[in-house]
């Protein structure tokens, strides 16, 4: 089909790059042309302040994933990407994070027409990161290094040898990104894989194919070779053909657990390597003695940020007793005030729920949440009668086996409890089957690091919360994957050790 003309009113601010980019079909990225898909076939993608299309793009398939498999095939076991020197594929990095600083604000409106985040937070955070985990990748691509080894080798009386170790690229990598942050989860996956000189496929969310399209572009114009980078959209045959596909060497993922486990049932034909940063129901903690209005911002973006769509939302908020209907209150009426609008609006602090089925995903929850006996301080339905809006949502009086204590919503909704000091919180925070992320608010040191041990999360966060960075490992314990991205370990994800030893 024809792309769909933007609603006028609502695009009025819209860069003219992103206006020319939406105002037709997009096709997708293979072996370094832009091709339609075999069938032909495209999908819309939804505007989620308006519920209306903003344009159609191509609709890849198991036939795609495979000629996309072999692109990437031919790049890494022909093609001039594997004899790069380190320090080329280190430039050519560095030139994809410095295009995306400079069209920081094209990427920022597509997003918040794609997703419905702010645009302004698309392109100060999700761009702009994106930036700088291509800049931190590009230089650990000159750094990937293996050792050498004085073996003994006793069976050997008077052997001399020399021993050494390298690190090379695992080969063929699926990337399986989400909805949630569709350019930040890419990068997350692309910059250590390229860096590692890996050839890769990259399947972004059917619901927010866009960013990822004109990252193409970017990877385009910055010079990478044909069939190192492609990118596949479409729905979740697309995702599973990838997961199966017996000449790629690697998945990485990021979404829910219950996909993630699919992702592993189908890698087992090839034994392929994985990769998982899954789901999460974040505790975050509030002493009595935490600074009461520095808690009280940070425990409302904690579980607001991205209008609740956050992985690591810290939606499970467990307040010391003696301050605990008084945070409650404070956290609900700063909640209730935030400006709720289509993320072009710069003035919108709570944009819309990605799609129409999260919406009735998380409206289902709201009631299930009222019908178990929780009580609202504020929200607790839908705002407006356009778009996919919720109101920000505080519950209390609720039970841990609630499913809105136990259950990911990924929406702007937070559980708060109660807890005594001489009872503790650690065994009430570890009730989960997620271990993403925690928060801990305290001015009492001591009790910062003590409590920071007993968590059974990957990230834990002090008087702060989504205190990321590019430097850090992330990744989850039990049901929240395996592997840690970011930080010079996500460089592991992406390489395999090969032992040489020569007998002199």
């Amino acid at each position: 089909m024809t792309a769909v003309a933007p609603d006028t009113a609502h695009h009025t601010a819209l860069h003219q790059r992103v206006r020319d980019f939406i105002s037709a079909d997009r096709p997708m990225l293979i072996d370094g042309e832009w091709v339609w898909s075999a069938s032909g076939r495209t999908f819309e993608t939804i505007d989620p302040a308006t519920a209306r299309p903003i344009t159609s793009v191509a609709h890849g398939d198991a036939a795609d994933i495979d000629l996309a498999v072999r692109a990437a095939r031919r790049a890494f076991d022909d093609g001039p990407w594997t004899r790069m020197k380190p320090n080329e594929r280190e430039r050519l990095l560095w030139r994809v994070g410095d295009i995306l600083t400079d069209r920081a604000e094209e990427f920022g409106q597509l997003e918040a027409l794609d997703n419905g985040k702010a645009a302004t937070i698309a392109a100060a955070v999700d761009t702009n990161w994106s930036a700088d985990i291509f800049r931190y990748n590009a230089g650990l691509a000159t750094k990937i290094t293996g050792s050498t080894v004085d073996v003994s080798m006793p069976f050997v009386p008077g052997g001399e040898f020399h021993a050494y170790t390298l690190r090379e690229p695992v080969g063929v990598c699926g990337l399986i990104v989400p909805w949630n942050f569709p350019l930040l989860m890419a990068a997350f996956k692309l910059a250590p894989a390229l860096a590692a000189g890996n050839t890769v496929i990259l399947k972004p969310a059917e619901q927010t194919p866009l960013t990822a399209l004109l990252l193409g572009e970017v990877f385009t114009e910055a010079g990478f070779p044909p069939g190192v980078v492609n990118i596949v959209t479409g729905y979740g045959e697309a995702g599973a053909a990838l997961a199966a596909h017996s000449d790629v060497d690697k998945i990485a993922f990021t979404g829910s657990t219950e996909v993630g486990k699919k992702i592993v049932d189908a890698a087992k034909g090839n034994l392929k390597k994985v990769s998982l940063e899954l789901g999460g129901k974040s505790p975050n903690i509030v002493f009595a003695d935490a600074d009461f209005e520095k808690a009280v911002a940070g425990s409302v973006a904690a579980w607001m940020f991205n209008h609740g769509q956050c992985c690591v939302a810290g939606t499970r908020l467990f307040v010391e007793r003696p301050i605990f209907d008084d945070f409650t209150a404070a956290v609900a009426e700063a909640a209730s005030q935030a400006k709720i609008g289509p993320g072009l609006d710069p003035t919108t602090e709570l944009g819309p729920l990605v799609s129409q089925e999260q919406f009735d995903r998380v409206s289902g929850y709201l009631a299930a949440g009222l019908a178990d006996g929780a009580r609202a301080l504020t929200g607790g339905k839908r705002w407006g009668d356009e778009g996919f809006f919720i109101e920000p949502t505080v519950f209390v009086d609720v039970e841990p086996s609630f499913s809105i204590v136990q259950e990911e919503i990924f929406g702007p909704v937070v559980a708060a409890m109660p807890f005594d000091a001489d009872t503790g919180v650690a065994a009430a925070a570890n009730d989960s089957i997620y271990g993403l992320a925690a928060g801990i608010w305290t001015t009492d040191l001591s009790k910062a690091h003590r409590t920071a041990r007993q968590i059974k999360a990957g990230s834990v966060w002090v008087n702060q919360y989504n205190g990321f960075d590019t430097a850090m490992p992330f990744g989850g314990y039990k049901q929240s994957g395996w592997g840690r991205e970011l930080g010079s370990s996500a460089i592991e994800l992406y390489t395999q050790t090969k032992a040489v030893n020569i007998s002199l």
